[in-house]
């Protein structure tokens, strides 16, 4: 055998290498995708979560080959490249390969710019905020009809006003399914942030502010609340369990609690966007 037909052991070993990553990534990526993609926080209750799901998917599939790539070479360099008994001195240097790093750089960057402009359109686009508080004047607001629920924190718990029914005040959210409710996070006395898990809302609750979310509702659902802010000794005392119900049990259970505020409702004081403790009053 000449010289020149003579192949190249580096670049047997990078034919390997790319063969072995190849199959392990297209394993690895069906496996994220189709199995534990279903299982992926925080689930499908929501327009908004669902769009954070699908993210989370998309991020664990592009990330699932770079892992793999970093496995495969880690463990084929220990395995072929490693010191065995006998060996004597340490092998050829190597000085690095100027394609290698251009690939690097290309592959890296085209990933960013892809994730850049992906996120960019579906935040504006789509998902309206991702379920995130946008203050008290929201750069993008859905269209059509929405519910109102303002959302109360204060030491150690979340109260809901709905205002379009009356202003009842419900210890429980209730929300309808399949409609668009338009969130007013605010607080009584110190930050709290109201957390939805499986709704994908996440909004700080800061006295005097009106802190706007929204949420595009499904099917029912039970979902988890959390104050995710550090609120004082009983801060890990503020959990919940929310409902998404039909449009008509959700109908009747505001009925039911107007009725059964009519007593208390004149000790309420007036539904506000945003409320301010008064330091006197609780000063005692």
């Amino acid at each position: 055998m000449t010289a020149a037909s003579t192949p190249e052991p580096g670049r047997d070993h990078l034919r390997r290498i790319a063969v072995w990553w190849a199959v392990a990534s297209v394993i690895g990526v069906v496996l994220v995708v189709f199995l534990l993609g279903p299982h992926m926080p925080p689930g499908r209750d929501t327009a908004e979560a669902s769009d954070q799901t699908t993210a989370n998917i998309l991020l664990s599939a592009i990330c699932t080959p770079i892992m793999l790539g970093v496995w495969v070479y880690f463990i084929y360099a220990i395995a072929v490249f490693r010191r065995r008994p006998g060996d004597a001195g340490d092998g050829p240097a190597e000085r690095g390969s100027s394609r290698v790093q251009l690939i690097w750089v290309g592959v890296t960057g085209s990933i960013v710019l892809f994730l850049a402009v992906w996120g960019s359109v579906i935040l504006l686009s789509s998902a309206e905020g991702a379920g995130g508080g946008q203050g008290p004047n929201p750069l993008v607001t859905p269209s059509g009809p929405k519910v109102q629920v303002q959302v109360i924190g204060q030491q150690w718990q979340f109260t809901y006003r709905y205002p379009q029914y009356g202003g009842f005040e419900s210890a429980e959210l209730f929300l309808p399914e399949s409609s668009t409710i338009e969130l007013h996070v605010t607080s009584l006395d110190v930050t709290h942030s109201f957390w939805a898990y499986q709704l994908g809302v996440k909004a700080d609750a800061v006295p005097g502010a009106d802190n706007i979310a929204f949420v595009r509702t499904k099917g029912p659902a039970k979902f988890d609340i959390r104050c995710a802010e550090l609120c004082g000794i009983w801060h890990g005392h503020m959990y919940e369990v929310g409902h998404i119900v039909s449009k008509r049990a959700f109908t009747t259970w505001a009925a039911g609690m107007r009725r059964a505020d009519r007593l208390i409702r004149p000790y309420l004081g007036p539904y506000q966007r945003a409320y301010l403790p008064d330091p006197q009053s609780r000063g005692g």
